[in-house]
């Protein structure tokens, strides 16, 4: 079968014209030979591929005849990419989430609307449950 076929079928990539892509931009070897899209992959080859900027391992148990569902997929593979991997793309994971927490996305008119009360002074134009005037608030406690 051919490599982009394979990758394809054990669901590496997400569609076929992907993995031949990745193939042709060198991030796809047979031991340590980079090959092309067209290059037929044996049972016992080990694959390296370089995805989402961490380099797999796998190899080859057996050839597919067709695209796998994701349960099938260990019946033919055995993952033996190195654990520094994994967590070189989980810290990646963490740091991206650092700033903003997943799905909060943008903030909607309403709620910049509710932002821009809070920071902007000139929403304040003097009443009542305006603080900025300090010995206003102080004279009520005291009362």
């Amino acid at each position: 079968m051919r490599i982009d076929k394979f990758l394809w079928s054990i669901r590496f990539y997400k569609t076929r014209t992907k993995a031949t892509e990745e193939v042709k931009k060198n991030r796809v070897s047979i031991g340590d030979k980079v090959v092309k899209s067209s290059k037929e992959v044996k049972q016992g080859d080990v694959l390296k591929i370089r995805k989402n900027q961490i380099d797999y391992k796998i190899k080859v148990l057996d050839i597919p005849k067709s695209r796998l569902g994701a349960k099938l997929v260990p019946l033919h593979i055995v993952d033996q990419t190195e654990v520094e991997q994994y967590e070189l793309l989980k810290s990646r994971k963490d740091q991206q989430n650092y700033y903003r927490i997943k799905g909060e996305g943008r903030p909607t008119k309403k709620d910049r609307r509710s932002i821009d009360g809070f920071t902007s002074e000139e929403d304040n134009d003097g009443e009542e449950g305006d603080f900025t005037n300090w010995d206003h608030f102080f004279s009520e406690e005291e009362d």
